[in-house]
């Protein structure tokens, strides 16, 4: 079997290394992977978002199947391009990854389905959106309409932070094109849960649930970034929870996208908010969440592979089951100093031998190979140090245990990640 993966980050390694796992004598391809996919993959000298040339390239080389990891690619319509010249592919049209690439067809998709989300005003103007929150008030988290890489949410405070996000969106265009556009949601208080689903069109099949933690820092503080870390299984997650989530919030946002004439096949990822009010939606992806692939694959016992193909192939999912393994993973992300700010890249990176052994994944984000060996810092987010245990307790100090025997200059990383699961654990004072 010949796949292709498209995109090079944290989330696409962990997809390779879970693929690898499922069909270890397929020939597996990636567009310009990162030092981590790079000895693992044949190279594809294309950058993820040029359409026209992978699905020129996927045909000429009789690729079976194509999976795409990020956004980009997909709001840009590699996923049509490719179903017009006959090509198996993982993932939503541009049509439907609207459900990410625009936060204000999100909300008003969810509006019109009864999904269950915070109230939510959209603005194109700087003008009308400061009136508003003069008016309406704070706590309010400010948000760019298009794709910003996961960092284009401003939780605010006070009223005047909520101008100041929106000024510096739609006045500054500190989010370019992706802040013309800015929804303006009333904050929500709970705790956060992402859930992937991969999806035929009409049946979601749900994966293991896990948490992701945003800001930079320790104990849930400063700016947000793409993702610091993240673990899985989430425990307040019951099967009545569950079953919430599919019938609340999966169901009815694939049958309004059926609807609106954007059947959604591909993974939809649901950033969920369990309030007293029960599950809320914060927000839709149209692919794989990073870094919570990162510790979900690997505690994945049956084949991703078979229904990422059945759903390239336009198959069903009805009948479909996933098994997981026991126990919980976690993985620590490390970054390069001033991450999610300004950053240097080309620093070195030591990665002991005989690490990734007994339970222990190290999957490359930022990451370059130079001139074959030396493995150097590309990137803002560098490394996702995974690591399974008996139970989140045991994987989380396994990950930050790998995660300090790995060195780089500037290099930082939370030690905190899964705090809140920790602090239900028996034996905890917060328990």
């Amino acid at each position: 079997m010949r796949i292709l993966i498209v995109g090079n980050g944290g989330r696409e390694h962990a997809l390779l290394w879970k693929l690898r796992r499922d069909a270890p004598d397929a020939d597996i391809f990636a567009t310009r992977p990162n030092g981590g996919m790079a000895p693992h993959s044949r190279a594809v000298p294309i950058v993820p978002t040029d359409v026209e040339a992978l699905s020129g390239w996927a045909a000429s080389q009789r690729i079976d199947l194509t999976v795409v990891g990020p956004e980009g690619p997909l709001a840009a319509g590699i996923v049509d391009r490719f179903r017009a010249k006959g090509l198996p592919i993982f993932g939503p049209t541009r049509e439907a990854a609207r459900i990410e690439s625009s936060k204000a067809f999100a909300k008003d998709l969810m509006r019109n389905a009864g999904v269950p989300t915070a109230e939510h005003r959209t603005f194109r103007d700087l003008p009308g959106a400061e009136a508003y929150l003069r008016e309406h008030g704070a706590p309010v988290v400010v948000k760019a309409s298009g794709l910003a890489a996961g960092k284009g949410a401003v939780v605010c405070a006070t009223v005047e932070e909520a101008v100041d996000a929106a000024r510096s969106m739609l006045g500054d265009l500190a989010f370019g094109e992706a802040g013309r556009e800015v929804v303006v949601e009333d904050f929500m208080e709970g705790e956060e849960l992402s859930m992937f689903a991969v999806s035929d069109g009409t049946l979601p099949l749900l994966l293991l649930p896990s948490q992701d933690h945003k800001r930079v820092g320790e104990g849930d503080v400063g700016p947000n970034t793409g993702g610091m870390g993240a673990y899985a299984p989430v425990s307040i997650v019951t099967p009545a929870l569950l079953h919430e989530a599919r019938t609340r919030v999966f169901e009815p946002t694939l049958r309004a996208l059926t609807a609106d004439g954007c059947t959604f096949q591909g993974l939809l990822y649901a950033g969920l908010m369990s309030t007293k009010e029960g599950l809320k939606v914060v927000e839709f992806n149209c692919r794989f969440g990073d870094p919570e692939t990162q510790a979900v694959l690997p505690l994945m016992e049956s084949s991703l592979l078979e229904l990422l193909a059945t759903v390239a192939e336009g198959g069903s999912l009805r009948g479909r089951t996933a098994r997981w393994r026991a126990g919980a993973a976690v993985t620590t992300v490390m970054a390069s100093a001033g991450y999610p700010g300004p950053y240097e890249k080309g620093k070195e990176i030591h990665i002991p031998g005989g690490l990734e052994s007994d339970g222990v994944a190290v999957f490359h984000a930022g990451t370059t190979l130079e001139e074959g060996e030396r493995l150097v810092t590309s990137g803002g987010r560098v490394l996702a140090v995974t690591a399974l245990g008996a139970d989140v307790e045991e994987a989380a100090k396994r990950s930050r245990e790998a995660a300090s025997a790995v060195t780089f200059e500037g290099a930082f990383f939370r030690r905190d990640i899964a705090w809140r699961e920790l602090a239900r654990a028996p034996g905890s004072a917060n328990a």
